[in-house]
């Protein structure tokens, strides 16, 4: 099975291709998707195989989103659009669909990306990003690990504290630690994950940082395994 996806911010075009979809026992479809925002959250969350993307959307378009994944899925443009396809075929889209679309157009799509992906050959895991993409306003921005100094949880929304800035965005804590390379980075408190590499000093139950004046609080059930992680427990 094939695992889809689709982005598209006109319903009556996400309808039409989810109801090709189900047309086809060899595709799943995991999500229908109005905004890329609502896109990544998917991706962050499930293995998707292949994306239909229109291309021509508000605030982010389909090419900037796929150029802002690291490793993207194999993606289909489908687009009212022809004078985009160049830039669709620089980013070894697989195919490029011209509204409206018809069903045969489509299949044939379909059938090139099932040849292309179930012949794949089995490859090594690629290396971990070193970063993560978070929403900030009307935008992903993306964040290197290397300039993160903690997190703190508020509810349904996450400080991230940088070398030079601070993003707030609606993310849950859970979440963003799922993201989060464990060894580079721990929870020392219910509301707070931070990079190993910027503690400075432990002090009772308090974390000092590099180049920051604030004390971060450790709580009691995460002292000792923090205290394990530098071998001193």
């Amino acid at each position: 099975m094939i695992n889809c996806l689709i982005i598209d911010d006109e319903p009556f075009a996400r309808e039409l291709l989810e109801g090709y979809i189900r047309q086809i026992p060899s595709l799943t479809l995991l999500a229908s998707c109005e905004h890329v925002f609502d896109a990544l959250e998917v991706l962050q969350q499930q293995k998707i195989d292949l994306i239909f993307s229109d291309i021509n959307m508000p605030q982010v378009n389909g090419i900037e989103f796929i150029q802002s994944l690291h490793n993207p899925p194999y993606v289909v443009f489908v687009t009212a659009y022809p004078n985009f396809a160049l830039d669709g075929f620089e980013l070894d889209a697989l195919d490029y669909i011209v509204k409206p679309v018809s069903f045969p157009r489509f299949l044939k799509a379909v059938n090139k990306a099932q040849q292309i992906i179930n012949s794949r050959p089995a490859t090594p895991v690629p290396a971990a990003p070193q970063f993560l993409f978070v929403k900030e306003g009307h935008s992903l921005q993306r964040v290197l690990f290397d300039e993160i100094y903690y997190i703190e949880g508020m509810r349904d929304y996450i400080k991230i504290i940088l070398k030079n800035r601070v993003i707030i965005t609606y993310l849950r804590m859970s979440r963003v630690e799922d993201q989060l390379p464990a060894e580079r980075f721990t929870r020392i408190q219910k509301s707070y994950i931070v990079r190993m590499d910027a503690i400075k000093a432990i002090s009772g139950n308090e974390a000092e940082l590099y180049d920051l004046p604030e004390k971060l609080p450790i709580g009691k059930q995460h002292k000792e395994a923090l205290l394990a992680r530098f071998g001193l427990s």
